[in-house]
């Protein structure tokens, strides 16, 4: 059984094209489509089962109608991650169960008022859960709200996604180097920093990170337009690559 992730969104909260901004970047998604980026997002498919990774599209109820997926799974509670699940909880029928980490507070009101929602599902820093035979590790990142990655692995494959982190806590960087992945989803808002950002990671902190876990393929994503501007002249080192919203990665 193949395991399938597909970028849904592979942008920041300023999304590609930014409001108001006039960069050859911005420029380029409005008359070109596929340039454009959507909050962050991904749709796991393996055993039949559907995951939704993430839920910051707005207009999440277009894109998946009742009975489509299974679940959530959710990083973290920043409006550009669980923004679809605002008006989707008010829906009727059958609850859907949400997975993501202990935070207290959420994300507005969701915790309060649910709906259909059924956020029971906390999981733990590397205690490993079951979604439909795929397995499931969270990993703790460095962001500003609780947050976490997540390896999942299926018996022949291992793919781990890290949206939102700036760098790595130093278990998860070790986990990652002991468990080596074949394919790595990695926030990378910003083009080369002198200093490293505070929220999310820029280019140099992701190739340093490579060069201890040593995976052959790392995809970017969380991209800003200031870094697709950058990458517009100036390519990335071989076994690295910009995500697209759409993107299809298959783990056979």
């Amino acid at each position: 059984m193949s395991l399938t992730i597909t970028l849904t969104g592979t942008g920041g909260a300023q999304l590609v094209p930014t409001f108001g901004c006039d960069c050859a970047a911005c420029q380029r998604a409005r008359l070109q489509a596929q340039y454009r980026r959507r909050p962050c997002s991904g749709v796991v498919k393996f055993n039949d089962a559907v995951t939704l990774l993430d839920a910051g599209i707005p207009h999440l109820m277009d894109d998946w109608p009742a009975g489509c997926f299974q679940q959530f799974l959710l990083t973290h509670y920043h409006m550009d991650h669980v923004q679809g699940l605002f008006p989707l909880r008010w829906g009727v029928g059958a609850t859907i169960p949400v997975y993501g980490p202990p935070d207290e507070q959420g994300c507005d009101d969701l915790f309060k008022h649910p709906g259909i929602l059924d956020f029971s599902h906390t999981v733990a820093p590397f205690v490993v859960f079951d979604l439909q035979g795929l397995q499931v590790t969270p990993l703790p990142l460095n962001h500003s709200k609780l947050t976490f990655g997540y390896l999942l692995e299926s018996a022949h494959s291992r793919v781990a996604w890290l949206s939102d982190t700036a760098g790595l806590p130093d278990k998860t960087l070790k986990f990652l180097h002991n468990n080596q992945p074949q394919v790595i989803i990695i926030d990378c808002s910003h083009a080369p920093r002198a200093e490293p950002p505070r929220n999310h990671c820029d280019v140099n902190t992701v190739i340093a990170l490579n060069a201890v876990i040593r995976c052959p393929r790392v995809i970017l994503t969380h991209i800003s337009h200031q870094f697709d501007l950058w990458m517009m002249e100036n390519p990335l080192p071989a076994g690295f690559e910009a995500g697209y919203d759409g993107m299809e990665i298959v783990l056979e």
